[in-house]
């Protein structure tokens, strides 16, 4: 049987290390001297969680430049809104990248971009060598850059449990479009959480919609607003051929499209195992004690229960619900087991 590709993870350091703040805040994990660790345990445990299901070959994280930002020096609008983070979660967001390096996992901290870029940049670079990849984040922007070799693994509430694992198939069954449509219905639906209105009467569905049936904004700008009102009804035509429209798409297209090459660390030096005392030392350090779960990610052995099989059994990717395949399925979500 021929080996399939190899497979890189790469993960989205701040959505995913914000998740986990939120989801561990009660905990008050704190180390020695007090500064806060729950985030940062929380984040080495979606790592490693992950790196137990997918298997990868290699893994890289990647985090937003916390100095600059070329988005909002080309729209000071943008996540101007956001209030000001806590401390405690500045504290471990700043920590994370030389904590994840101290241990030996690959880093990427581009200067004035963001985590999305590495995931895009990361997946071209995949791409290009013959990977795969899957890109591990909670943020939806990563949809636009499923294809044929990379899809998205979506952290959602409830943690790692309730994660979903979406190829190109799933995307048209989950948001009634097609991944190369994705960046125009973000553009026309707008992202509140980034400070981006789209086109007023456009909410996801009036989105889908019009893309469905023309493919592009632009096939269905040409086809002129009878069309477009038979489509979506006159109020959202209206709005969508009003002088404006194209303005709002064209910003929002600009500040949404994701770098597809930014510099990425040859993925020899991402690849797996990674030593697991350079990584246990590490995390001691901060206060961190994680032992068996980190097996896949340092070449060990699945833990097993006393009385449990000792070979564990790794089913391929099946069409089901979430990770753990506790709920019902959603057409088109792909799970592993």
């Amino acid at each position: 049987m021929p080996r399939p590709d190899p497979l890189l993870l790469v993960l989205d350091g701040n959505s995913l290390l914000h998740r986990a703040y939120h989801a561990g805040a009660g905990d008050g994990w704190v180390d020695d001297d007090g500064n806060p660790i729950w985030a940062l345990r929380g984040l080495f445990g979606y790592l490693a969680r992950a790196a137990a299901h997918l298997r990868p070959d290699a893994v890289v994280v990647g985090f937003d430049c916390p100095v600059d930002s070329a988005r909002r020096t080309d729209y000071p609008a943008y996540k101007a809104h956001r209030p000001d983070k806590a401390e405690d979660l500045t504290a471990q967001l700043l920590a994370a990248p030389a904590l994840l390096r101290d241990a030996g996992v690959c880093v990427v901290v581009p200067p004035a971009y963001e985590a999305d870029d590495v995931l895009a940049s990361a997946a071209a670079t995949a791409r290009a060598g013959g990977w795969r990849s899957v890109l591990m984040t909670s943020d939806r922007d990563a949809f636009a850059l499923i294809d044929e070799s990379t899809t998205v693994l979506r952290v959602r509430n409830g943690g790692f449990d309730e994660a979903v694992l979406i190829d190109a198939a799933a995307l048209p069954a989950l948001y009634g479009v097609h991944p190369w449509q994705y960046r125009d219905f973000a553009a026309l639906r707008g992202d509140p959480s980034d400070n981006l209105h789209g086109v007023r009467r456009f909410g996801a569905t009036t989105a889908a919609k019009l893309l469905t049936a023309f493919g592009t904004l632009e096939a269905a700008w040409e086809a002129g607003a009878a069309l477009v009102r038979d489509t979506v009804g006159a109020h959202a035509a209206s709005c969508f051929t009003a002088p404006d429209a194209r303005d709002i798409v064209d910003r929002n297209r600009r500040l949404m499209s994701m770098r597809h090459d930014l510099p990425i660390p040859d993925l020899s030096g991402a690849r797996l195992p990674l030593s697991m005392a350079v990584m246990r030392r590490a995390l001691r350090a901060r206060g961190i004690n994680l032992g068996p779960s980190l097996w896949a990610l340092t070449g060990g052995d699945p833990p097993t229960a006393p009385d449990a099989d000792p070979t564990p059994e790794f089913r391929p990717w099946v069409f089901r619900g979430s990770l753990t395949a506790r709920r019902e399925p959603t057409p088109g979500q792909l799970s592993l087991f």
